[in-house]
């Protein structure tokens, strides 16, 4: 005797997406792609990002290239759950800056229907995991890791390291901060940093 499958199969799941890298890999170059996709198929869409973010615009998700696309800023992750709980699709741009709840914030979204594109460093400048990161990639069905050029060697790169003196964990950038570097760049630039910060603490 077969018991009656419980699984509701009319239900309508949604998932999650990241899409992840170091600076200058295409991040949301992508994301804005996707998102402009599900646009044009007439998809409900909403876009957030992190509003500590203003280095190109203070609502819109802009690209190094210039791509935009109309976005709400949000100081936590609890915002996008209470904004985006009607849509079709949800793109987050620079995750990497959010809470930890992000993570729930996510699966919960994707759980009631929601397809969620996310974009984020998947390091920091210390070439460590970053933020919530791990956790997203973790729980998402599809992974995405884009790279940069490394500009030392044409390698592709997938560390951003710091130009700037300056050791906090969040410090909005571009190229004059920040530089895509492969991971032999990464660790021979990482040595001579700190041989120059012995030398100006002698």
């Amino acid at each position: 005797m077969f018991l009656e499958n419980p699984v509701n199969h009319k239900e309508q799941f949604g998932w999650i997406e990241v899409i992840c890298g170091s600076m200058f890999s295409g991040k949301t170059e992508e994301l804005i792609r996707r998102l402009k996709r599900a646009k044009f198929a007439k998809q409900k869409v909403e876009i957030f990002k992190p509003s500590i973010d203003t280095r190109y615009d203070e609502e819109s998700v802009v690209s190094h290239d210039s791509n935009e696309i109309r976005s709400t800023p949000v100081p936590s992750a609890a915002h996008i759950r209470l904004l985006g709980d009607s849509c079709d699709v949800v793109g987050i741009d620079e995750a990497q800056f959010f809470d930890d709840e992000i993570v729930s914030v996510c699966n919960d979204l994707a759980n009631s229907g929601v397809r969620v594109i996310i974009a984020g460093l998947d390091m920091d400048f210390k070439g460590k995991p970053f933020g919530p990161m791990p956790a997203l990639m973790a729980t998402a069905e599809y992974v995405t890791k884009v790279h940069a050029i490394c500009t030392r060697t044409g390698n592709l790169a997938n560390y951003s390291f710091r130009k700037a003196a300056n050791e906090d964990l969040v410090l909005l950038g571009e190229t004059q901060e920040y530089e895509p570097l492969s991971r032999a760049a990464y660790y021979n630039a990482m040595r001579e940093a700190l041989r120059e910060k012995n030398k100006r603490e002698e």
